[in-house]
């Protein structure tokens, strides 16, 4: 794979030159910038990172070749990828970063997917002290472990359950049905979403746990239609966003507001449920090519790179901003770690999805956002003042 990865990554580069025959002794002069990680290619966790990460990986990487290589300081240099498949598997997940870090000693290292894997690598992270930009990790706890090394790209649980209650209390929102993952996830968000519901009047008539890998979601929906909330929220991945979705259509559970959280930003998502099924429904995203012409341009060479396959409205956009931070630092200050993490920690960057600024672990400059499908695209539609349309207040019947 690594070496596949490789004359892939140099044919790219040769053609931007404009000599197949001579751009590969141009990289042989060079020394590679060694750029490893470890993500799911198999297992549970595969849709999500084969959506999110990895293709943004890919992208960046022929990107950067093609352009003559990686800007280290000024120098340009070819990427190398060595990557693995975590097999969805914290234990190899783990492994694979310790080889990385250890004995491999890549240049650079990218993130797995996903809040358990990276809680898992971010201790390993700092104490190698690799600079960490994490695009799929929501955890206080990992923002309160105060790892200097360790960035979370993503907005975290509080600030997006902030701004989905306050969406819903500005459009008088009584009861709230509540499903969640019981994971870290899972746990966290919905321990953010009661703080943020205090005080503002509106009653949990239920809420539910259930494992991953959960198969059937339909019992605790019908008991949620029987209690008529006004709103329901999963705290879900991916394979559970499309269950509750679909066995929510199948049993007629219909509330003004239908808020699923991780892959309701994929085209996947769209896909499966068709663009007519999906509309009105909320999601976790943060972005869409409305959000800046630097968001439609890395939009469009996703799409046309992947042969239609479109990067998902949240997560997507939280990792590319990542690799733009990466590749300004070690333009600006090389490949040493330390120069590269306080460059990381004390710079407000300028992203496709806005400014980032990290207070410690956490993107705090970025504010928690709603989004909805609306006429085949995921609208952001909270805060207003982010919004690239109108929130719709009445989800249409499921069709």
């Amino acid at each position: 794979m690594v070496q596949s990865s490789k004359r892939h990554l140099l044919k790219g580069a040769a053609a931007a030159v404009g000599a197949a025959a001579f751009a590969p002794s141009l990289f042989a002069q060079a020394k590679p910038v060694r750029v490893g990680y470890a993500i799911a290619r198999t297992g549970p966790w595969t849709g999500g990172a084969q959506v999110s990460q990895e293709p943004n990986y890919l992208l960046w990487a022929e990107q950067q070749n093609a352009a003559g290589g990686l800007s280290v300081g000024g120098t340009r240099r070819p990427i190398e990828l060595i990557s693995s498949d975590d097999r969805s598997d914290i234990e190899t997940c783990v492994r694979s970063y310790e080889k990385l870090m250890g004995s491999d000693k890549v240049d650079l290292v990218l993130a797995p997917w996903g809040s358990n894997a990276n809680f898992a690598v971010a201790p390993l992270a700092n104490r190698f002290q690799y600079p960490f930009l994490a695009p799929t990790a929501l955890s206080r706890r990992l923002a309160e472990m105060k790892l200097p090394y360790f960035f979370l790209l993503l907005q975290q649980p509080k600030s997006m359950c902030d701004a989905l209650v306050d969406m819903l209390k500005a459009n008088g929102v009584k009861s709230v049905a509540v499903i969640y993952v019981d994971d870290l996830f899972g746990l966290e968000n919905f321990a953010a979403l009661k703080v943020a519901l205090q005080g503002t009047g509106i009653q949990m008539v239920e809420d539910k746990s259930y494992p991953g890998g959960v198969k059937d979601l339909s019992p605790v929906l019908r008991s949620m239609k029987d209690k008529n909330p006004d709103a329901f929220i999963g705290f879900t991945y991916p394979p559970d966003t499309i269950l509750a979705s679909k066995q929510a259509k199948e049993i007629g559970f219909n509330p003004k507001f239908f808020y699923a959280s991780v892959g309701t930003a994929f085209q996947l998502y769209k896909n499966v449920m068709t663009p007519a099924g999906a509309e009105g429904v909320l999601g976790m995203g943060s972005w869409n090519s409305k959000t800046s012409p630097a968001a439609k341009a890395y939009f469009d060479a996703h799409t046309k790179k992947f042969a239609g396959k479109e990067p998902d409205r949240w997560a997507s956009g939280a990792c590319w901003a990542g690799m733009e931070i990466l590749t300004a630092g070690v333009a600006k200050v090389g490949l040493d770690r330390k120069a590269l993490r306080d460059y990381i920690a004390g710079t407000t960057h300028k992203t496709i999805i806005g400014d980032i600024k990290f207070t410690g672990s956490e993107n705090t400059a970025t504010p928690g956002t709603v989004s909805q499908w609306q006429n085949g695209e995921f609208e952001v539609v909270w805060p207003q003042k982010l919004a690239t349309a109108k929130l719709n207040p009445n989800k249409p019947v499921w069709k």
